[in-house]
């Protein structure tokens, strides 16, 4: 969550790729080590690897052109991601006498927000491994350009998360954006007009994070301190699922009460004590008050699904934010440049709201019910975390570690853009549909319950 902005910033411009060779080689070294030091991953293992050797193989040969679709549970992927390529395809292709060219590597998409609260090394390391910036919440004619050309005449295949942002969810995957899928068609639009004969792909890659042991005591203390944090009573009954399941969904409630109340007292919200909604209606009911408060101050009207009203109102907030010409050319007065400041301050308020539901787009309430492991414990609980903290003002605290973790990466069947060219030419909006749905349920379908 970025902190709260004090003044006027300068413009987000975009950030265009620019490979540098020599900071893949250095990442390369230097990332494994990173993962044993930052991480609780250790161990990461890939499966159908043979599938990406064939294709970088194919790739490398001028036959086809690909996009790697993956999986963005959490903040770790891309460091999965990163020994899937400069690791396991390597490995897989010198074990089947395959002979690849060196890097193996792929550029690749990212939210131009990143490097806002990563800092300006991500700034400056991201376009040297071949990343190009997108904004998210609104037509970034500069991003698709550049992820466009690349898709058709990049050195490596590119890479993206059609999720558009984690879910924390390793079992369930939040509804993809269509801009993937649209960049596939583009290519293979693009490929016609340069009277190219290579064949389009997308390649869905599954990734899925498991804890090593079911650490229920740490899952335990960590819900304590949560209710704690909320003034609840401790409980001392025997530590099992059930109670387990009982104390959280009291700190849910516990949490749905408070907020409603704030909405009702602060923001004079109409809320209706229903006694017959249940935990995920009313959670519905209370994500779209908290976005509805800052679309009205921005003057949005509440269209989509939660997801992209979350991405407009922070574009609405930025357009705020960052507007300012570090070349000096606005020309504006002092008295203005408070009033900016203050149009700053309030748009960074106002984006809280958003911040709140951007944490609980993918929670339904039923996800532990549906089946109570430790894993799913664990993820709902660091959710609920990071709210408290959140509303606490704890923005930049590191997630409690509950235990070590393995990550498995799996590279699904290769989805032909191409073939579908022809649906896409009689109606572009529902080819585009039907070719995000198709990625959608391959990711789906590598899913371990």
């Amino acid at each position: 969550m970025v902190n709260l902005i004090t003044n006027i910033q300068p413009t987000l411009d975009f950030i265009p790729p620019n490979f540098n060779p020599f900071v893949v080689k250095i990442c390369q070294w230097g990332i494994p080590f990173w993962i044993k030091w930052k991480t609780p991953l250790v161990e990461i293992k890939g499966e159908k690897i043979e599938r990406l050797v064939n294709l970088y193989q194919q790739f490398q040969s001028g036959k086809i052109r690909f996009l790697l679709a993956f999986r963005h549970p959490n903040t770790d992927d891309p460091f999965c991601m990163s020994q899937l390529l400069w690791r396991f395809v390597p490995e897989t292709a010198k074990q089947q006498g395959i002979a690849l060219s060196h890097p193996i590597h792929a550029h690749f998409m990212y939210d131009r927000g990143i490097p806002l609260w990563a800092g300006q090394f991500v700034t400056w390391l991201f376009p040297k491994l071949g990343g190009t910036s997108i904004l998210r919440g609104k037509v970034d004619r500069l991003g698709l350009r550049s992820a466009r050309d690349l898709f058709l005449t990049g050195q490596f295949p590119l890479a993206a998360a059609p999720e558009g942002a984690t879910n924390g969810h390793n079992q369930s995957i939040s509804p993809l954006e269509p801009g993937i899928a649209q960049l596939g068609f583009w290519c293979v639009e693009d490929l016609e007009k340069a009277e190219r004969t290579e064949e389009v792909y997308l390649v869905p890659i599954g990734i899925q994070y498991f804890y090593l042991q079911d650490n229920w005591q740490d899952l335990e203390r960590l819900i304590s301190q949560l209710e704690k944090d909320c003034n609840l009573p401790q409980k001392t009954e025997e530590l099992t699922t059930q109670s387990l399941y009982s104390r959280l969904m009291r700190l849910g409630n516990y949490l749905l009460d408070t907020m409603e109340n704030f909405y009702r007292q602060f923001y004079h919200r109409s809320i209706p004590q229903d006694e017959t909604l249940d935990f995920s209606d009313r959670l519905k009911r209370l994500l779209d008050i908290a976005l509805t408060v800052s679309e009205e101050y921005f003057n949005l009207k509440p269209t989509g699904d939660l997801s992209s009203r979350c991405r407009r109102l922070e574009q609405a907030g930025w357009d705020c934010i960052y507007r300012y010409n570090l070349k000096g050319n606005d020309n504006w007065s002092a008295v203005e440049l408070g009033l900016a400041d203050r149009v700053a301050i309030e748009a960074s308020l106002r984006m809280w709201n958003m911040r709140l539901v951007e944490s609980f787009v993918a929670v339904t309430g039923r996800y532990i019910r549906e089946n109570p492991t430790f894993d799913r414990f664990a993820e709902t609980t660091l959710i609920v975390w990071r709210m408290i903290n959140q509303l606490k003002g704890n923005t930049s605290i590191k997630p409690p570690n509950l235990g070590k973790k393995r990550a498995k990466l799996t590279v699904g069947e290769p989805i032909s853009v191409s073939q579908k060219w022809s649906d896409y030419q009689t109606n572009r909006r529902q080819a585009v549909a039907n070719l995000t749905q198709d990625l959608q349920n391959a990711l789906e379908q590598m899913i371990e319950h």
